[in-house]
């Protein structure tokens, strides 16, 4: 016996790959952006942590070249709101409603009331925030 397909069926398959798609690409663009920050990471400060275990063990190196290697890991912490911004579409969105310099000409700056009321215990939750820390 064969069961007759109805026409709702192949278009269940069609959105369930559809979604395993778009999955797989929000996947592959996190590993990507990790992967670069990581790599990122390791070719500023690895030169700085091996040649500061070198200076510890036979005090051979030189002070301005420790310096710079020093510097090049603090470049490496600039670079990170560099990096996000140009693979986290998320990340770009909260910057532009905080920054007025990444902020879109249509979109409403956040006022200081807003911003305190977020960040405080104040507002219709604080009797129920307060009650649960006491």
């Amino acid at each position: 016996l064969q069961v007759p397909r109805t026409p709702s069926q192949p278009a269940a398959g069609s959105e369930s790959r559809r979604f395993a798609n778009k999955h797989s690409k929000k996947a592959l663009k996190a590993s990507l952006t990790l992967g670069i920050l990581l790599g990122m990471f390791f070719v500023a400060w690895l030169p700085f942590f091996v040649t500061n275990v070198m200076q510890a063990v036979c005090s051979c190196v030189p002070a301005g070249f420790f310096d710079v290697l020093t510097w090049l890991g603090y470049c490496n912490s600039t670079m990170n709101p560099i990096i996000y911004p140009l693979f986290m579409r998320d990340f770009k969105r909260a910057m532009g409603k905080y920054l007025p310099c990444c902020r879109r000409s249509g979109e409403p700056r956040p006022s200081a009331i807003s911003l305190s009321m977020r960040n405080s215990n104040s507002g219709p939750h604080a009797a129920t925030s307060l009650k649960n820390v006491l």
